[in-house]
């Protein structure tokens, strides 16, 4: 791969993963609940989700997803699904008292939960299958050896989006810390990511 055409993967990377989205939702909601250092569990299980997406395409079941209605449909109500399950349990769950020191409540989600679910969170998106369908054969040339052009690809991606997600989202939220230091105040943000989960879920059903 060329300087050049990695200069433009580095800035297409740049762009995608600022575009605001389920992952940065999931990544401010926990900066917010379980704060900034514990928040990159769930950034590295997005970033598992997106070395699943360009190894789906690379292996051709990408266009296979993109081509079927059907295969379509069932990943995109899947994710769709989960995506309102995290809101809803974000909304009505039973909230506990924040400790008086940090504001950061006294039961914390575990590492692996957090890995998990912001793995979920991205793999569920067939619109992510599909842009990776678009966005992959143009670094990729066929000429040459493709398992090192498959990993300067994946390593520049997860470089960009581990320090926009951790590095700006997770960041932004910090200046909200403040309301966790009141059930009140986690409540309200229970309810607002909730709903921009549940936002981002009918989006996703209902924007092809």
């Amino acid at each position: 791969m060329s300087l050049t055409v990695w200069l433009s993967l580095l800035t297409a990377s740049i762009v995608i993963s600022f575009t605001p989205g389920a992952g940065a939702i999931n990544t401010m909601s926990n900066a917010l609940a379980h704060g900034w250092r514990r928040s990159v569990w769930g950034v590295i299980g997005q970033q598992l989700a997106l070395i699943v997406h360009v190894v789906i395409v690379a292996a051709g079941v990408g266009l296979l997803v993109s081509r079927s209605s059907i295969l379509f449909d069932i990943v995109r109500y899947s994710g769709a699904a989960y995506l309102a399950f995290l809101g809803l349990r974000m909304i009505f769950a039973r909230v506990p008292e924040p400790a008086a020191s940090d504001g950061v409540a006294p039961t914390r989600e575990g590492r692996f939960s957090m890995i998990r679910r912001g793995f979920w969170v991205n793999v569920l998106n067939p619109k992510a299958i599909v842009f990776f369908l678009a966005f992959v054969p143009q670094f990729i040339r066929l000429d040459q050896p493709p398992l090192p052009q498959y990993a300067l690809l994946i390593g520049t991606v997860i470089a960009v989006d581990v320090v926009v997600m951790w590095g700006f989202f997770a960041t932004a939220a910090r200046p909200f810390r403040v309301l966790t230091r009141t059930r009140r105040g986690v409540k309200i943000l229970n309810v607002i990511f909730g709903s921009l989960f549940l936002l981002v879920a009918a989006l996703l059903l209902f924007i092809h």
